[in-house]
């Protein structure tokens, strides 16, 4: 389940270029990803990029598809998050440097037979049952002290189903890592 850690100078340059990206399309200019070489960014492995103003949730996008090299995803979903998050007004240019961007590099999928493979602060969570769909990142339960059984419930209700979802044989839960970083973490913002 684990792909290789990325270096600190690795985890830089994916922040700067989600930060780009954002700069970029508050000027309503193209983004060109820059060319990189470092053997872990040309991964393809699905990211999450979370917006944060003063603190608090401003977006968050990402996705599990594996279908592009993780620097792309990353310059992606730093532009949904902060222009596409429907929970949200897209940013504008007078926030910019008030935010602090944190990037979410996930491990594939994998299917959970037993809750007890579940690892709170160390697994995030992906529920799906039919249309219906919902993901919570591992820090989210860390955050907010859930156990086990709250964090698949809470997992259930982003998704738009009850909690106890889980016990719905139509229901598959997923587990998934992250290796998570941010601009604060990364010694980027003071």
């Amino acid at each position: 389940m684990e792909n290789r850690r990325l270096t600190g100078q690795e985890r830089r340059l994916l922040l700067k270029i989600a930060r780009k990206a954002i700069e970029r399309g508050l000027a309503d200019l193209p983004f060109s990803i820059p060319w990189v070489k470092n053997t872990n960014l040309l991964e393809h492995r699905g990211a999450f990029v979370t917006i944060h103003k003063h603190g608090r949730l401003r977006g968050c996008i990402g996705t599990f598809s594996a279908d592009r090299q993780l620097y792309e995803v990353v310059g992606d979903m730093a532009m949904s998050a902060a222009f596409k998050d429907l929970r949200f007004r897209p940013l504008g240019p007078s926030e910019f440097e008030e935010i602090d961007l944190e990037i979410s590099a996930l491990t594939p999928l994998m299917p959970v037979a037993d809750i007890n493979e579940i690892k709170t602060g160390i697994h995030g969570l992906y529920v799906v049952q039919g249309p219906f769909h919902g993901v919570l990142l591992p820090q989210v339960a860390t955050k907010n002290r859930w156990d086990r059984v709250n964090f698949l419930n809470q997992t259930c209700i982003k998704a738009g189903l009850a909690p106890g979802c889980r016990k719905d044989p139509k229901t598959q839960v997923n587990i998934f890592s992250a290796e998570i970083f941010s601009e604060k973490s990364e010694g980027l913002l003071s």
